[in-house]
């Protein structure tokens, strides 16, 4: 299946993540206000949604805390800007094993397994307009980490998110991950119109190559909506390559931390350039209000 490149697309800013990335750049936001305002400043930049992980405000570690979550949302909300929030559920997937001879005792400060129901507690709570599945196991990055995402426990969450109303993104990283996706639609816990995030260039998921990125898009059923992103120096070329391919434009600190060779981005400059790369495309960049008719969501 060929699909067309897009007249209109959406931009996903993914503003902080989980990664260790915030004493690589003093841009990445830990502190849930500065998360926030980092969320703000993308959607005025351009951005229609902005993906949201949370930190602890002390370390910059990797949190799940609901509280963190809560402020975030709350100053968003409280703003004068329009955007769509995409809260990570992610969190609470995280494996890492003792060694290769000795995988256990796992390594506990790498480990944070909870069940289907607590890793939605502030999806539950705060009622973003969307939430992210990551739909599937692989090993990620170096290391014994292990990304954990069981069939059971994702069915069991895509059920709970279909509850609740909250449109799921289905993060896929790798071709597989695309199948188990068909299977929760044709199982009927995940409702139309499906969204799908492509994940590509992570190591050790799909490669960001263009045939890789093509075995996807030639896969998805041809309703669904999807966006496609890489990371570092990939993440503003994937800005031109997804609308051509049909697809939307995720950039954000998430997943890159330049905007060119040695000059660190702030989460707007990274947004402001995929803008730029749209409308020299002659690609309408949609907003908030657009984003929510095509995907039919529903509003706190």
């Amino acid at each position: 299946m060929t699909r067309s490149p897009l007249s209109s697309a959406f931009i996903t800013c993914a503003v902080t993540g989980g990664g260790d990335t915030v004493n690589k750049s003093e841009y990445v936001p830990y502190t849930p206000e500065d998360i926030a305002n980092n969320c703000i400043a993308a959607a005025q930049a351009g951005a229609a949604i902005a993906h949201v992980h949370v930190r602890d405000p002390i370390t910059g570690d990797a949190d799940r805390q609901v509280d963190y979550y809560r402020e975030v949302v709350e100053r968003v909300r409280a703003s004068d800007t329009d955007v769509i929030l995409n809260l990570t559920a992610g969190m609470g997937g995280d494996l890492t094993l003792g060694s290769a001879e000795q995988p256990f005792p796992v390594d506990e400060s790498g480990t944070d397994l909870v069940g289907a129901t607590e890793r939605l507690d502030h999806v539950r709570e705060l009622m973003p307009e969307i939430c992210t599945l990551d739909c599937g196991t692989m090993n990620f990055g170096e290391g014994d980490y292990i990304m954990v995402n069981s069939p059971t426990t994702l069915v069991e969450m895509a059920r709970q998110v279909q509850a609740m109303g909250v449109r799921p993104e289905l993060e896929l990283f790798d071709l597989g991950h695309l199948m188990f996706a068909k299977a929760m639609a044709d199982q009927g816990v995940i409702d139309d119109p499906v969204m799908v995030q492509l994940c590509m260039g992570i190591p050790w998921g799909a490669p960001n190559d263009m045939n890789s990125l093509m075995a996807f898009v030639n896969n998805l059923p041809e309703h669904w909506t999807f966006s496609a992103f890489s990371i570092g120096r990939d993440q503003l070329r994937y800005a031109a390559a997804a609308p051509l391919v049909g697809g939307n434009v995720r950039v954000g600190l998430e997943d890159n931390l330049y905007l060119s060779r040695g000059q660190l981005a702030t989460n707007a400059q990274l947004v402001e350039r995929a803008v730029q790369v749209l409308d020299a495309m002659n690609t309408k960049v949609l907003g908030p209000a657009e984003v929510r008719e095509q995907l039919e969501l529903k509003t706190p």
